[in-house]
């Protein structure tokens, strides 16, 4: 068999098929195409998301042949969604960028990987909702999770229209030309199902290990690159330029959750729990993978953590944990987000495989903030279906620690399934004697002193902005997106520009000249002349991107905007002391001395300077008054929609003037600020007899009046 799931209705939805009634095509003919794509469709879904056909190969081949006639012979009724138009071959100069209508978020791992690490997930959620022993256990969906690539399938009206990578979260690529080749992807929702007008399908591509297994062969014998594990094969293949390359590939889909969706007020489906979404997905035509099921309190998460794992070297495609979620859609809103991650769900990997092998050598690397990382060079050794010929060794205390030396056997784990590391010696007597591995006095690439704060684990060069180890990953973290957002400015162009030595250090980037970019390799005047504009355009900025993109070591995004905030100019930050830096919104002793020793050395003093001498520049003002703790004590919970102000909002105002903003209803909270829709808190208020207040009221609060309960 050789097609997929289109469409469960007999009717055709697209306008291009409308049209055709007006050009006088035969009914007979319209409603014969509809008839063969609807049998196809059924076909393809017993076969492929089902598991179990119903008809041989030659019988679906005979139908499929009998609708590509047709259609070639009335081309006018070719629409995007028939099963003849899964793999069209366009091959595509690039993979465009698609920001995402709602962020892909990661979810947290659980870093106890054994079944203890469920229990703790589930007394944290407790927690949150301030459940005590007597309250009712909570209800979660636990699922596979799958080693794959994550990707967002949007629908309009029905149809497949985008299919995006998840990129950074909030930006992805389009490969909705290769995705129309997964044979398990629908390309249009059956139209008796109430499918809403939007809505954003979320799940894994991945490939089977007996297909990677065959997919290898095939290589091999062709004289291709072999794939070391399926996750590499299912990234390889849906991030092709050829659709006809991607059509070749044996990817599969499991759908696991929702982006975008139209709303229950304008039409949407209403969801009471994420199982109840997960068995709508199926019934649109979805594989969900058939280990999901309901587990009631930690109990049965623990007993689902340890059947799977016993599953797991059995099952047809690789996994490297499992996920719960609590099933409730609700108590998920009221649980929410920390940071960028969701506190109603998390991945608990399994334990990580092993093997044992020989440790050659321990060279040393330089990371983008100067880290120097112990690196074991190692005899090949496949270590859960991927070869590793290097392991991390973290810092010289982990060598300590572990004992290891040159010419040891160890074993070496995939930390978490993913980065190998040199877990420990096999026993043994060593042949000969071997030294003690040290850390270098010096930089290996630029010489500079290295050095290890106090009370660091880890060894630093000191060369800062113009070490050429750092050199590359300090350009590329200057033009990240989120910081000064020099479109055009990737890895291999940055490759280049450091190795023939153009660009030494940052602000050598904003003396580029057409002619030296456009000799480049890959390079033309057009594509080199849109870096420089780039280049032009990034000069104006805002002063917490620049302080990001410095990539000074612990500050991150949310860091650099509230230094930004508290001092106003950059040369108050640089010459701020540790102590001023405490004063920061969540800069703690660590952070601030990061702060304090970048801007203590001269050489990074001097690339700042050398940056403002090319026109970087920013809006700059006077430091942010701390807003009054008028609310300092106060616990409120916020239910419904409000008039004006959005959640997150009214959120914000009340903490910045000191008040606690909890999630629940209990004898402690202050006040309930209620509006449009609220459901059970008000209720559980009005129960309490906890002041109830409206926006006009919360907004009295917060100009320290005192507000009239509603």
């Amino acid at each position: 068999m050789t097609e997929n799931l289109d469409l469960f209705s007999a009717e055709p939805q697209d306008s291009k098929a409308q049209a055709a009634t007006k050009t006088g095509i035969p009914e007979s003919v319209l409603a014969k195409v509809a008839q063969l794509r609807a049998q196809l469709n059924q076909w393809a879904h017993e076969y492929y998301v089902q598991d179990a056909p119903t008809v041989p190969d030659g019988e679906y081949d005979r139908v499929y042949q009998q609708l590509q006639a047709l259609e070639g012979a009335y081309p006018e009724l070719i629409t995007p969604d028939s099963p003849t138009q899964r793999v069209i071959g366009a091959v595509l100069d690039g993979l465009a960028p698609v920001r995402h209508a709602v962020p892909m978020l990661s979810i947290q791992t659980e870093t106890d990987n054994e079944a203890t690490g469920a229990i703790a997930f589930d007394q944290r959620v407790r927690k949150e909702l301030e459940l005590t022993e007597a309250d009712p256990t909570v209800e979660y969906v636990a699922e596979p999770k799958f080693d794959g690539l994550a990707m967002n399938l949007r629908y309009e009206n029905g149809v497949l229209v985008q299919a995006t990578t998840r990129g950074d979260g909030e930006v992805g690529e389009d490969v909705t030309h290769n995705i129309r080749t997964i044979r398990q992807i629908p390309l249009r929702l059956p139209a008796d199902q109430n499918v809403p007008p939007v809505v954003e399908v979320r799940g894994e591509v991945h490939m089977a290990k007996a297909d990677l297994d065959r997919l290898n062969e095939r290589q091999q014998v062709a004289g291709a690159k072999t794939f070391a594990n399926p996750r590499n094969a299912a990234a390889g293949s849906v991030r092709q330029l050829d659709s006809k390359i991607a059509a070749q590939r044996p990817l599969s889909f499991f759908a696991y959750g929702l982006g975008q969706i139209t709303p229950p007020e304008q039409g949407g489906p209403d969801f009471g729990t994420h199982y109840a979404m997960l068995q709508t997905l199926k019934s649109w035509g979805f594989p969900v993978a058939p280990q999901v099921c309901i587990a009631v309190g930690a109990s049965e998460l623990v007993a689902f953590h340890q059947r799977i794992g016993a599953e797991r070297a059995n099952l047809p495609y690789e996994i490297d944990g499992v996920v719960y979620k609590v099933n409730s859609l609700a108590l998920q809103r009221q649980l929410g987000f920390k940071s960028r991650e969701p506190r109603w769900a998390v991945a608990h990997k399994y334990p990580a495989q092993e093997m044992p092998t020989l440790m050659e050598a321990i060279d040393v690397q330089v990371g983008r903030t100067g880290k120097l990382t112990p690196v074991a060079r190692l005899s090949p050794v496949q270590v859960g279906g991927v070869v590793v010929t290097n392991a991390t060794l973290s810092n010289l205390f982990d060598i300590r620690k572990k004992g290891v030396r040159v010419g040891d056997m160890v074993i070496v784990r995939r930390a978490g399934d993913v980065i190998p590391e040199v877990a420990g010696r096999v026993p043994g007597v060593r042949p000969v004697y071997v030294p003690n591995f040290r850390m270098p006095k010096t930089c290996p690439i630029c010489g500079s002193e290295v050095v290890r704060e106090k009370g660091e684990a880890n060894h630093r060069c000191t060369g800062g902005l113009f070490c050429a180890a750092q050199r590359k990953e300090a350009i590329l973290h200057f033009a990240h997106r989120r910081a000064m957002d020099i479109e055009g400015l990737g890895g291999k162009l940055v490759d280049q520009l450091v190795d023939a030595q153009v660009v030494r250090v940052l602000p050598d980037l904003y003396k580029l000249g057409l002619t030296s970019l456009a000799a480049l390799d890959r390079m033309a005047v057009k594509s080199a002349q849109n870096v420089l504009d780039a280049l032009e355009k990034s000069k104006r900025t805002t002063l917490q991107r620049f302080l990001f993109g410095l990539g000074i070591r612990n500050v991150g995004e949310s860091t650099a905007k509230d230094l930004a905030k508290h001092f106003g100019t950059l040369d108050a930050i640089m010459d701020a002391s540790e102590e001023a830096l405490l004063q920061v919104k969540d800069v703690g002793p660590v952070v601030a001395n990061s702060i304090h020793t970048f801007f203590a050395q001269p050489h990074n003093r001097e690339v700042v300077e050398q940056l403002r001498a090319c026109g970087v520049n920013w809006e700059e003002g006077a430091p942010a008054e701390k807003a009054p703790q008028i609310l300092a004590g106060l616990t409120v919970v916020l239910t419904g929609t409000l008039p004006t102000l959005g959640r997150d909002t009214a959120k914000d105002m009340l903490e910045a003037a000191g008040a606690k903003v909890s999630g629940s209803v209990s004898k402690k909270t202050s006040y309930v600020v209620a509006g449009a829709e609220a459901g059970g808190k008000l209720a559980k208020a009005e129960e309490l007899g906890v002041p109830v207040l409206d926006e006009a009221g919360l907004l009295a609060l917060l100009a320290g009046e005192k507000p009239v309960s509603s």
